[in-house]
């Protein structure tokens, strides 16, 4: 058993470490998964930033409250947070997605036949797309919020301690995981990549705005929030938005309130958090981060279970079936000819008789 159990665990870790060599020689593929975040990142920083802080702006001016270089370090901190935080979510789902394309291709290519072909138990062969996929979004993740603390830096805006640093890299293993476990079981069932590649784009697209990565979910329809309670990245999107923000929100309110001592500083300040959706509200309840972590976790038990029933299809071969079927089609036609055969066998010996006695 034990000697069993070191074998299934040595194919299982080779077959990881193989398709992390597939996934990392396709220099191409490589690219543009790591430049998707990036992208999206560039496009915040040229174009959505100065929106965000125009709309701050405006709540300023109405509160009358004058701008100071302080304050509006704070502030531009403060968007900045929140908008990293909310493309980080959006990475770990749309890396893992497009990661899967590693075990699209080898159903696509023929290549899980040689799998099973070979003593390989299926369950190794699942395990290991699993945590190929997690190693290399959890690796792109990191990149990426690497890059945001740079930027943060590089702008003066660095105020996380070592504990927000451990709560950030921690909230970014645990989103990891449930994305991961999500968007293997939406990829289990595609066989080819033409059907792959369709998915990456329309999924990608929309899980954004799902999500609130993009923008604050009380500015979408009451339906689409309702739709959104249902998705996972959601409360992952929450989760990082409140340990990149925290220390943020906390400074910001000790100048405003206690420094400053304005007298409308609280209302700043709820209108912030209600005006970029610091607050995750579904159903009129205001969801605080450990229902947040628990609600992940939640969906992070029912994708367990879901990939357990349809982990095997991971494996599937293609053409499998239809070559079985082709065969049970060909014994039965072949079953179904065999007394014709005998049948025009014993007439053309009849006929030979009767001829014999003519003659």
């Amino acid at each position: 058993m034990q000697n069993n159990a070191r074998s299934t665990m040595g194919v299982f870790w080779q077959l990881t470490r193989r398709h992390l060599l597939v996934f990392f020689k396709n220099k191409i593929r490589l690219f543009y998964t790591l430049l998707v975040p990036v992208i999206i990142f560039a496009v915040y920083i040229f174009f959505l930033r100065g929106l965000e802080l125009s709309t701050v702006q405006n709540i300023l001016h109405e509160l009358e409250i004058p701008s100071d270089p302080k304050m509006q370090k704070y502030i531009d901190t403060l968007i900045d947070s929140w908008m990293l935080a909310g493309i980080a979510a959006l990475s770990s789902i749309t890396v893992s997605l497009q990661t899967n394309n590693v075990f699209v291709e080898d159903k696509q290519s023929g290549v899980n036949r040689d799998f099973a072909s070979s003593p390989i138990r299926r369950g190794a062969l699942i395990g290991s797309y699993i945590l190929f996929n997690f190693i290399v979004t959890l690796l792109v993740c990191f990149v990426y919020l690497a890059i945001c603390f740079v930027y943060l830096a590089c702008m003066q805006e660095f105020f996380l301690d070592f504990k927000d640093f451990s709560i950030v890299f921690g909230v970014t293993l645990y989103t990891t995981i449930s994305s991961t476990l999500m968007t293997v079981f939406l990829c289990s069932f595609i066989k080819t990549e033409g059907t792959m590649a369709s998915l990456v784009a329309v999924f990608s697209t929309a899980v954004g705005f799902l999500i609130g990565a993009y923008m604050p979910l009380g500015m979408l329809p009451s339906w689409v929030q309702t739709l959104c309670a249902f998705i996972p990245g959601t409360y992952a999107c929450a989760l990082l938005r409140y340990s990149f923000m925290a220390t943020p929100v906390m400074e910001l309110e000790h100048y405003a309130v206690e420094v400053l001592q304005l007298a409308n500083g609280q209302e700043l300040i709820s209108q912030l958090m209600s005006g970029f959706g610091y607050h995750l509200e579904f159903f009129s309840v205001t969801v605080e981060p450990p229902y947040q972590m628990l609600a992940l976790t939640v969906f992070n038990i029912v994708f367990v279970t879901l990939n357990i029933f349809s982990g095997r299809k991971l494996a599937d071969v293609l053409g499998m079936g239809k070559k079985k079927k082709e065969k049970h089609t060909l014994s039965q036609v072949g079953e179904a000819q065999e007394p014709l055969q005998s049948a025009d066998i014993s007439k053309e010996e009849n006929g030979s008789r009767d001829e014999t006695k003519i003659e």
